[in-house]
């Protein structure tokens, strides 16, 4: 659970205890304004940070500092999901999938031709690709697709039973993550779920550079609930090593 980062008396003391990371966050920032001043909408914007970002690593790109921690917290989703509910013979959506940090532990575990990952990012796509190379996964027949929205417009009605979303909600607006709830309950099929991730804060919501999102649970909920849908906070979720908390939801007429 956060502060509000976005408060100048945060910021202040923040940069009274980390002086090392001014500079860094005052290049971000200036990036940051840079693209958003020449982005139609957030997924515009946010395809440029991921763009600029990939100039580092792949791995960076998706908010691994290193190798090890890509690896860690891909088994940390694999596992946890594993744990609650999904099967071999699962159809499963990963909304922002990345360069498969978990996908590729998802795409090994499930049936051939039974992940699908979609991404507003080709260049991050072009990395899943890599990763598909490297575990040597060619025969899973993963699909991967760039997109640029969360209406899901040009896939199957009730096909997915696992829809799954980590990190994606702590770096996208309210109106993002409505539109994705709006149109998430036509593709999953009954008896199915969509987890997601997000930063949470139990105070003011707010946002840092309009890269990183904080929501109240009961936001989110109220939220899925407008559309159709149930959810529930995944207490046991919050004692793992990660620094976000998880909502699962299903459609009402199955929860």
């Amino acid at each position: 659970m956060a502060d509000d980062r976005s408060r100048p008396g945060y910021r202040l003391r923040y940069a009274l205890r980390h002086p090392e990371r001014v500079m860094p966050y005052a290049r971000r920032w200036a990036r940051d304004a840079w693209l958003r001043a020449t982005s139609a909408d957030h997924v515009a914007y946010y395809r440029k940070v991921m763009r600029s970002d990939l100039a580092r690593s792949a791995d960076a790109a998706v908010g691994s500092k290193s190798r090890e921690r890509w690896l860690e917290l891909g088994r940390l989703q694999f596992d946890y999901l594993r744990e609650h509910g999904l099967t071999p013979e699962d159809r499963m959506l990963e909304i922002g999938c990345g360069n498969l940090r978990a996908g590729w532990r998802f795409i090994q575990y499930l049936q051939t031709g039974h992940y699908y990952g979609i991404d507003i990012s080709p260049g991050i796509l072009l990395a899943a690709q890599r990763t598909v190379t490297e575990f040597e996964l060619r025969d899973k027949l993963p699909h991967l697709a760039v997109v640029d929205n969360l209406t899901f417009d040009f896939l199957p009605d009730e096909h997915f039973t696992v829809v799954h979303a980590h990190s994606v909600f702590s770096h996208s607006p309210l109106p993002v993550v409505d539109e994705c709830l709006r149109h998430v309950s036509r593709i999953l099929h009954p008896g199915g779920f969509f987890d997601f991730t997000f930063d949470r804060t139990d105070g003011a919501e707010h946002h840092v550079l309009r890269e990183d999102f904080y929501y109240r649970p009961q936001t989110l909920i109220d939220l899925a609930r407008r559309h159709g849908l149930t959810a529930r906070l995944m207490q046991d979720w919050e004692a793992l090593p990660h620094r976000q908390s998880k909502i699962r939801v299903a459609r009402a007429e199955t929860a």
